[in-house]
């Protein structure tokens, strides 16, 4: 967004040097912004038929067009402000070519699916905005200066937020920030918009609100202006980096500066409103657009301080179109309406004539546009929202005539505008008018379609040759990863985003469904299969993300088999190397999870437990199952629990073709005899004597131990530290690494000794607490205790929504209640084998997400949520 205004407050006036030349460049500047415009607008018109054209025509219009206006016109202004000499014209093309050569690579690699070429698209558009930067600096350097250089900052903090913005970006579109697209993707909206759009807009409007009013500025402009310039930049920082740490208490703090920094300069602009109210079209334009910007932050200040981050994405939608719809546009009229009449009209009749013609009709306009904005960012039904976009449409297309009205008439009359009231004064119409059709485009694409039937229920029968499959959007994966049908077979996919993000789903050379809500549907017919084919979400960076699946052609030798898909197709054969896990899938039919309630200690003082050693298919992750080695038949084994003195008597048998012996770390004795290995059919007893408290591993004490533990024999014991207070809930999670394949095969060792598990776990079994969550009730307090089985991995265990205030670990207490700093813990850190406990109390009814902070991890498996009643 740019806000086209004079540096001293009336019109931009004809520079000494500016000649034929300069306009010439001027012109073939605004040539690429009304070519961006164009191909926006044609993005648009194909938006059905092309299913990235909703986020291609998005970027066009800000990426493209925007970008390239605020560069020339920052560049102008800097120039102006600063009395500065005018910069090598070939110097500022070559910038803008390469600019705009990588805005090509970065829009090309993402219709073309090419993630090479978007990264490298976006590193070229990143150094090109760093030579700008570099170019606003140097201008600087060189200048004589004057009352308003401060102005000249807000670009140059721009510039250099929108580097930020573009890194960003690149990480997302390419899927190399896959591990934490939520938090990059929230940063990425934030940085772009408060940053890259609204920094040049308060900045500019600095200038420009007097010029409206046809006012000096206010003395005490450029004090605010630098008051205003640090509270932005230091809210902008705050909230880059709280959302890119995933902790949103920085960000809305941010948020807050950024808001105060607002409200600082809207006093200023009121102040000088007290002089001489805003009666004209572009000042009350530019007053509301004011206003739904700051309404726009406090509103994201309230949606980051109480909401996750993970459903923030979706619940930012509106606000997104409350600074589009609400800030942008207006400020883009009600700065056309003013300074179209100074650009074309002669003289002070022609200037008049020209704005008589604007106005027409401006009080419906103004009061569409304004009445559109809460219809669209409210949460009303949908004919409400699609009345919203019919009046924001009309509002905007109704000044896009106008302004082609005055155009032409003036063309009519006149062969050129007056060339001394703004340097490069054609070109600038052109590209206002390309605007303006653009927001029209963007409109028209944005605005949400019609929900598509319903799933059909149940499939069609057999004998008519027809497929259906269920298939679920969720957590960045689509579920199933596989369906195989026989060739020939009429495939149809009944789609359900079950994300709090919007997905869709294109199949390859076939059709696709429209951008799906949470919990929207649609229903798809992939037709006659006859060959393999691919399917993939077409948001940028969602393929790259893992968001995808493979549509297979059965092979004849295995023709008997039955097609996989639905609620029949997530299993997986035992033991299969290289089995997909989809986390979002469902758990077959009859399974259980693995309770992770804590019982309290028995209080008898000798435990004696056997436990045999055997082999046992276990369901692992949704419809995986998968062969494992475990102690007692679970993987974790049993946990054990006693209170310091007591003693403990395990009898180890082993049931199984291989020898396996047992360590228990919470005991201390020579470990030749009770940890030898047995082979079948034998027995050992191991006793020991349980004289320090903790959070213990027990584990396999057969080499090789890495393939012994990571195909799940190992579990915990829990020794009460003295006088451990009662709490109302108790659980116990183990965490682990899951490694798929036949156990003992080199393809599963081969991932254990490279450390690339096929997920991460709490209690021997990927996401099943995400599908059957923790209990608990608003005021109780919880205990976790945590052990990290490995066998190489530790973890950062969080509880989202929470602040620990115990923490015990490896023996000890790190923080208690009754602290007198009233310090609280965000996680429990654990190296492999090590283990403790946090506790906390719910604050109020909810679901609690717990994760491992390890994002690789929590987002492949080690995830789960309390759900606490009231």
């Amino acid at each position: 967004m740019v806000t086209l205004s004079s540096p001293t407050g009336s019109t931009a006036p004809h520079r000494p040097g500016d000649g034929s030349s300069l306009r010439s460049s001027h012109a073939r500047r605004h040539l690429v912004v009304v070519g961006w415009l164009a191909a926006a607008l044609l993005t648009a018109a194909v938006g059905q038929s092309f299913p990235p054209a909703r986020w291609l025509t998005l970027h066009m219009f800000l990426l493209g067009a925007v970008t390239n206006a605020i560069v020339v016109w920052s560049e102008h202004f800097t120039v102006a402000l600063l009395h500065a000499p005018e910069p090598d014209v070939r110097w500022s093309n070559t910038r803008l070519a390469g600019l705009n050569l990588a805005i090509l690579a970065v829009l090309g690699g993402i219709a073309a699916d090419i993630p090479v070429l978007t990264g490298a698209g976006a590193a070229a558009f990143t150094a090109a905005v760093l030579a700008h930067l570099t170019a606003l600096v140097r201008m600087g350097r060189r200048a004589l200066g004057g009352r308003l250089t401060l102005i000249t900052h807000y670009y140059k903090a721009a510039a250099l937020a929108l580097a930020v913005g573009a890194v960003l970006g690149g990480l997302l579109a390419t899927g190399w920030g896959a591990g934490r697209h939520t938090e990059i993707m929230l940063a990425h909206i934030h940085v772009n918009l408060l940053g890259w759009v609204g920094l040049p807009v308060i900045g500019t409007l600095f200038m420009l609100w007097p010029t409206v009013l046809r006012l000096r500025m206010e003395d005490r402009t450029v004090r605010v202006a630098r008051r205003t310039l640090g509270l932005l930049l230091a809210g902008l920082a705050l909230i880059t980096a709280g959302l890119l740490a995933g902790t949103p208490l920085p960000a809305a703090a941010g948020l807050a500066l950024y808001a105060a920094g607002l409200i600082d300069a809207a006093v200023l602009f009121v102040t000088t409103a007290r002089r001489r109210a805003p009666r004209s079209p572009a000042a009350l334009m530019l007053a509301t657009a004011t206003g739904w910007f700051i309404v726009a932050v406090l509103a994201d200040l309230v949606l980051v301080s109480t909401r996750t981050l993970h459903h923030l994405h979706t619940d930012l939608e509106p606000v997104t179109w409350l600074l589009l719809v609400g800030t942008v546009a207006q400020v883009l009229i009600g700065a056309m309406t003013h300074l179209l009449p100074v650009v074309l009209g002669k003289g002070p009749a022609g200037r008049a004539t020209v704005q008589a013609g604007l106005d027409r009709a401006w009080p419906a306009r103004l009061a569409a546009l304004n009445i559109a904005v809460p219809l669209l960012v409210l949460s009303l039904p949908h004919p409400a929202a699609l009345v919203g976009w019919l009046l924001a449409g009309a509002s905007v297309a109704s000044f896009a005539v106008l302004c082609v009205g005055v155009l032409y008439k003036q063309r009519s009359t006149s062969d050129k505008p007056n060339p001394r009231t703004l340097p490069g004064g054609a070109p600038l119409l052109g590209g206002a008018a390309g605007v303006l059709i653009t927001v029209i485009a963007v409109v028209l694409a944005m605005t949400p379609g019609s929900t598509p039937p319903a799933r059909g229920g149940t499939a069609d029968t057999a004998a008519t040759g027809t497929r259906t499959v269920e298939v679920t959007l969720s957590a960045m994966r689509v579920s199933p990863a596989t369906i195989t049908v026989p060739a020939g077979t009429r495939l149809v996919l009944e789609v359900t985003n079950k994300d709090s993000m919007r997905h869709d789903l294109r199949v390859q050379d076939g059709p696709g469904t429209p951008l799906l809500g949470h919990h929207a549907e649609a229903r798809l017919d992939v037709g006659t299969v006859t060959a393999d084919r691919d399917a993939w979400c077409t948001v940028p960076g969602h393929r790259a993300a893992g968001m995808s699946m493979r549509i297979m052609v059965q092979k004849t030798d295995t023709a008997a088999a039955p097609a996989t898909g639905g609620h029949d197709g997530h299993t997986a054969a035992p033991g299969t190397p290289g089995a997909q896990l989809n986390l979002g899938a469902d758990f077959t039919r009859g399974w259980k999870p693995r309770p992770a309630t804590l019982a309290p200690a028995s209080p008898e003082r000798v435990h004696k437990v056997r436990l045999n050693a055997v082999e046992k298919d276990i369901e692992v992750a949704p419809g995986v199952r998968q062969r494992m080695w475990t102690f007692g038949g679970t993987a974790p084994g049993p946990v054990l629990r006693g209170k310091v003195g007591d003693t403990f008597e395990i009898t180890l048998v082993n049931d199984t073709r291989m020898g396996h012996g047992i360590d228990f770390h919470a005991g201390a004795l020579a470990p030749d005899r009770p940890m030898r290995t047995i082979e079948q059919g034998e027995e050992l007893v191991y006793r020991f004597r349980a004289e320090h408290a903790g959070a213990w591993l027990y584990h396999c004490s057969t080499a090789p131990m890495l393939q012994h533990m990571g195909n799940g024999m190992f579990g915990a014991v829990i020794i009460d530290p003295p006088d451990l207070p009662p709490v109302d809930r108790e659980y116990v999670l183990v965490s682990s690494q899951l490694y798929l394949g036949k156990p003992g095969s080199s393809g599963q060792v081969a991932k254990m000794n490279n450390a690339r598990p096929d997920a991460w776990v709490f209690n021997g079994i990927a996401a099943q607490y995400a599908k059957a969550p923790l209990t608990a009730r608003a005021g109780e307090r919880a205990r976790f205790w945590i052990i990290a089985a490995g066998p190489s991995d530790g973890i950062a265990f969080h509880l989202v929504g929470t602040v620990f205030d115990t923490v015990y670990k490896e023996g000890a207490y790190l923080l208690r209640p009754d602290n007198p700093d009233r310090g609280g813990a965000q996680a429990l850190d654990l190296a492999p084998a090590q283990g403790g406990f946090v506790e906390t109390r719910f604050p109020g009814a909810g679901n609690y997400p717990f994760v491992d902070h390890d994002m690789r991890h929590a987002e492949s498996g080690a995830h789960g949520t309390v759900r606490v009643g009231q």
